[in-house]
């Protein structure tokens, strides 16, 4: 029996090699583009079909002419809402135009399903908490509204064959986090600074919060959209529902790590959110997700992880 096979994008990152990992576990093939922007290379299973180049780049992608993908997970891109700022083109190509070259690709390779990572940051700042699928978007960085567009042409591309699906990522942590970027994944950049400094400085207030979820549940996430049925487009928050603040986050990781740590403070980033969780009803509904890892147990393998490195 000829074995599945599946486009991830951006492999070398934290979530791509997870999710290319899991899917080789299953018995299935993963061909992977990524550019190695703020992933690594040491990252990608050696079992992946690795081509070094970028999404937004047609060139890159006229390698992939002579492969069938059974569906597409579009986990690459530009991750920052304050990079966004810094350099908005470079966003706009990696979060937008790759997308839409992507579902042209799926277009043309008669791919059925497309799977995106998109962000819990379209939905900004909302009066009413948590969020659900239908809360309206108010994206305050642009970062957020890339991925607003990238959805806009996934329902576009839903008419033409293509079964899309949008899976808005909250705070998504866990072991394999990249330690070196300090501007994406609020736990990864507490404890970069806690293990190289001792010493953490917040942007914002510790009154901020957010939703974080695990990688693993994460990933089972991304590995039940192939299986389930849903409409032509649809779009999920992948979040745990609960609450937490900074101070909190702060708090556990100082409990968990065996020395003492000392926090300052600074400016928030531009495009930064002051708070949002999410209601994942809808989630639970529809895929067959176990009970979520509780936020101490995944920051202890997550801290832990970090430490034996």
């Amino acid at each position: 029996m000829k074995k599945r096979c599946y486009l991830v994008t951006g492999a070398a990152g934290f979530i791509g090699s997870a999710l290319a990992s899991k899917i080789i576990q299953e018995g299935s093939e993963v061909i992977t583009v990524d550019n190695l922007s703020s992933g690594f290379e040491s990252s990608i299973p050696s079992e992946v079909k690795f081509i070094k180049g970028d999404c937004s780049d047609k060139k890159t992608l006229s390698k992939l002419k002579n492969y069938n993908f059974d569906a597409i997970f579009h986990i690459a891109g530009q991750s920052s809402g304050e990079v966004s700022f810094e350099d908005p083109e470079y966003d706009l190509k990696s979060n937008t135009l790759s997308t839409l070259l992507l579902l042209q690709l799926a277009l043309e390779k008669k791919c059925k399903k497309f799977i995106y990572a998109s962000s819990m940051s379209v939905y900004g700042d909302q009066d009413t908490l948590p969020v659900d699928e239908e809360s309206p978007f108010n994206p305050i960085s642009l970062y957020a509204v890339g991925k607003i567009a990238s959805e806009n042409y996934m329902k576009i591309y839903s008419n033409y064959g293509i079964d899309c699906i949008s899976l808005r990522l909250f705070n998504v942590y866990g072991p394999g986090q990249n330690l070196e970027n300090l501007k994406q994944g609020m736990i990864s950049i507490y404890l970069a600074q806690a293990i190289k400094d001792k010493r953490v400085v917040v942007k914002g207030s510790q009154n901020r919060f957010r939703d974080f979820i695990y990688i693993d549940d994460v990933i089972r996430v991304f590995a039940e959209a192939i299986k389930i049925e849903l409409p032509s487009f649809d779009y999920f928050n992948v979040c745990t529902g609960k609450k937490t603040t900074v101070k909190e986050v702060l708090a556990q990781i100082s409990d968990i790590l065996p020395f003492d740590i000392s926090l300052d403070s600074s400016q928030p980033s531009l495009g930064d959110q002051q708070g949002i969780f999410g209601n994942n009803k809808k989630l639970l509904k529809y895929f067959n997700i176990p009970e979520m890892l509780p936020l101490n147990e995944g920051l202890k393998k997550t801290v832990n992880e970090v430490l034996d490195r």
